[in-house]
Order: structure tokens, then sequence, then C-alpha cells
């Protein structure tokens, strides 16, 4: 790796040219003493392919994602960058001062204080003890740890030590950022920070490569994306597209999985290729619960659009429909019928029942079924979102579940042209922006 001057603009920042990482496995201790010790005459490990021929090239000013399943040499190729691990093969090149926030602590000494450490681990980042004494009262503030900073970094946990490890990274002013899913570990509250810090130096003209699962910070602050997937880039582009086919990759069935890999390839000549909502037989449900049935069935829970055609892929600001039957084992009384949108973290987005609970509705009988409809916008941002359908009634004069499913429907929203929109509803905000005040201009009064 070489590191030289700093970069002028439209300068490649990072060039990642063939890279191949491999990993000797060793099943026992001794393998390894015997291996020295047969001079390559015999071979005691086995060989795992993390990189295959990686080719990428990032550009000063760009902040670029990372995604792809685990195991996918993500995290890796990130290392081998800020020059953690060595590649088998190939080159790669960074230029301009880089600042990375890789493993856990990586670059702290758990015997040292918060403080000492600002002071090691900004040394290794390349500021000077003058630089590190004007800028430790903002790396201080900034992570909110207050007086634990004297204390040894042993006894934080692993929210405080990304609080500690993203502060002091962030405060040597970077030209490129490179940031691996760490961020996750910490509190909403202080990933909010550190998302704002991200904002701010790109906005200044910080190169940023970070990887992340979380693809709506992939769609929000990514010029482009790269989709890696069994060491190998699939497809690099514009974020939405590379999510799409993200949700894609990851939840199909592993005997779909070369197919769909072959796919996404050749999307990459397809110039971004236009994506149509429909029936994506791969993308499977492997989170569904049913529970017991007390005289109800619920049949068939599915998204159709209006015209009834099944889809589990939606765009947004069109109309669809949640449909599913209820067949009766018994004679009901006083039953609704209900559905609920939530996340893949199980927020609970929005949900309805068929009706109030003291309105007046038919009492099924043993052998009746009833269809459900319940249509509904799609105002939902790209992303993947689940529904739970239910029945309930009374059962010996107590309102019980009849029947639930958990998770019985997965469904994508895909991604589109639209990048002013962020979070996980579109609820109808509407800007306007009277340049006159931007500007600080009064308006003018006829004088």
């Amino acid at each position: 790796m070489s590191s030289e001057a700093q970069p002028t603009p439209g300068e490649p920042a990072i060039v990642i040219e063939d890279v191949t990482k491999i990993f000797s496995i060793f099943k026992r201790p001794t393998d390894r003493l015997l291996q020295m010790l047969s001079m390559g005459r015999r071979r005691y490990y086995e060989t795992f392919v993390a990189l295959n021929r990686v080719t990428v090239t990032i550009h000063r000013g760009e902040t670029v994602g990372i995604v792809g399943p685990n195991g996918s040499g993500k995290s890796t190729l990130l290392q081998i960058i800020a020059g953690l691990l060595q590649p088998s093969g190939g080159r790669v090149s960074v230029t301009g001062r880089a600042a990375a926030l890789l493993e856990l602590g990586a670059g702290f000494n758990p015997e040292f204080t918060g403080r000492e450490n600002i002071y090691l681990n900004a040394s290794i980042l390349g500021l000077s003890q003058a630089e590190i004494d004007a800028r430790y009262d903002d790396i201080v503030a900034f992570s909110g740890l207050g007086d634990f900073i004297d204390r040894p970094v042993v006894t934080y946990s692993s929210g405080m030590y990304v609080r500690l490890a993203f502060s002091i990274a962030a405060s040597v002013d970077p030209d490129i950022l490179i940031v691996d899913e760490a961020l996750a570990v910490g509190d909403e509250g202080f990933q909010r920070k550190c998302l704002a810090r991200i904002e701010a130096l790109r906005d200044k003209g910080t190169t940023i490569l970070f990887v992340s699962h979380a693809m709506g910070m992939i769609t929000q602050l990514c010029d482009r994306a790269v989709l890696m997937d069994r060491g190998e880039v699939l497809l690099i582009g514009e974020p939405k597209l590379v999510a799409s086919n993200y949700y894609r990759l990851t939840h199909a069935p592993a005997t779909d999985r070369e197919r769909i890999r072959t796919e996404i390839r050749s999307a990459v000549a397809e110039e971004e290729a236009e994506i149509h909502a429909g029936l994506d037989e791969t993308l499977q449900n492997q989170s569904r619960v049913e529970y017991e049935s007390q005289g109800a069935r619920i049949l068939d829970p599915r998204i159709e659009t209006m015209n009834g055609m099944r889809v589990n892929q939606l765009s947004r600001g069109r109309m669809y429909k949640v449909r599913y039957d209820v067949a009766f084992d018994s004679d009901c009384e006083q039953v609704r019928y209900a559905t609920l949108f939530k996340t893949m973290t199980g927020v609970e987005l929005s949900g309805r029942a068929s009706h109030r609970l003291h309105d007046t509705m038919p009492n099924p009988r043993t052998g009746e079924r009833a269809v459900l409809t319940f249509e509904f916008p799609c105002s939902f941002l790209p992303g993947t979102y689940f529904i739970n359908v239910g029945v309930n009634g009374l059962v010996a004069g107590e309102r019980q579940s009849l029947h639930r499913i958990m998770d019985a429907v997965m469904f994508q929203v895909l991604p589109d042209t639209d990048d002013s929109l962020v979070g996980i509803l579109d609820i109808g905000i509407i800007p306007s922006v009277d340049h006159d005040l931007v500007a600080g201009i009064a308006p003018s009064d006829g004088d």
C-alpha cells in the first residue's frame, strides 16, 4: 500500500486493483508448526479465499457503501485498505490521510485510560502532540464519556468503546474515513450524532467508505454502493439499485442463490435497468410464526395489486391490498379481523381492524368462510417489511385470538428516483422555501 500527498479534485482517492486475499486455515495449533517444519513439501492447512480479484476505484469526495451477506469479504477489504492486512495478490493505493474505525477498540491499550488512549490512537492516525492537545476537549465532549475518560478502557462497555473510537477518528479531519459496522453497537442517540458528523465530513469533501447492513443509511448517505458476495464484487452502482439487489440476494433460498448472483452480475451492463413491481418467487420469509387455531384458520395471506395480481415487490405511491381468507371450524361470536405492518426490526408502523369493537357484525358459523381485504397506499420508503394478520372473537365470553400469523407476509418496496425522502414512511411532507429569508434579505417595503 502506498500513501502519497493530498489528492487534487477529481483524482482517485482509493484504487483497488485485482485484489485477492487467501487465508490459511489450520485445524490444530500443531499443524502450524508442522507446516513450518515441512518447508513447503506438504500442506497442513486448508485455504479460504476471502477476496477474489476485487477491483474498485473510489474518487475524492465520494461516499461509497459496501454491502453484502455476512462472510462476503467486506470487512477484509476495509482492513486491507486501512493497511491492517496485506493482500495475497493485487494492489491497493490510498492517497491522503485515512482514519479507520474497524474492529471494536482496535489501536486501544485496554489498560490505559480513555485519556491516554486518545493520545495513543490519535498519534497512530497521524496527529502531533500539539494537534491532539488542541482537539482533546472536543473529542471528550463528542464522546460524552465524562468522568469515564480517566478510567481504564478495559472497564468500558462496547458502546463506550465505539464512542471513544469514533470521536478520535472523526477528530483528525481525515481525507478518507473508513468505517466498518462498528456504529451499530452504539446507542441510538450516539448513532444519530455519528451520522451527523459523517454527513458534515462528506459535505467538506472527505472521502467516506463504510460497511453497513442498514440499507436506509446506504441510500441516504452514499453516492455509489458496492454489492459483494463470496469475496467477489457483484454490482457497483446507484445505491437504491444495489440495495434492491442486496435484498434479493440475502432473502433468496440457497437453491436460487447462484441464479440470482448471475442475474445481478448481468445488471452491471444494463445501465441501472428499471425495476418493476411484481412477484419475486425467491423472496422467502424465514421468520413466519403461526399460532394455534381456536376455531378459525387464516388461509393464504398475500398482497395484491388493485386488479388482483399477487405481488411482493411494491412501488411507492401505488395502491395495493392485503387479502386473506378465514375458514371457521366452529361457531364464533363478535369476530374481528386485523392486519399490522412492521419493519424488519419489529417496529409497528400501522395497523387496522375490520371494524370497531361494538359494531354489529354477523356471527360466522361452522363451515363458513370470510374473505378479508385491507386496501392501503404504499407510503413506505424502499426497504423490507412484514405484515401480521389475525382474527379474534369471544370464547367463553372473553375476547381471545382465534388465529394469528406473525410475519405472515414479507414484501419489499423498490427503489425509486426520489432522493429527497428519508426515514421509513412518506407522510406527505410538503417543503416550501422562502429564498428571501434563506438569503437573509428583508422583504421589500416599497421604499
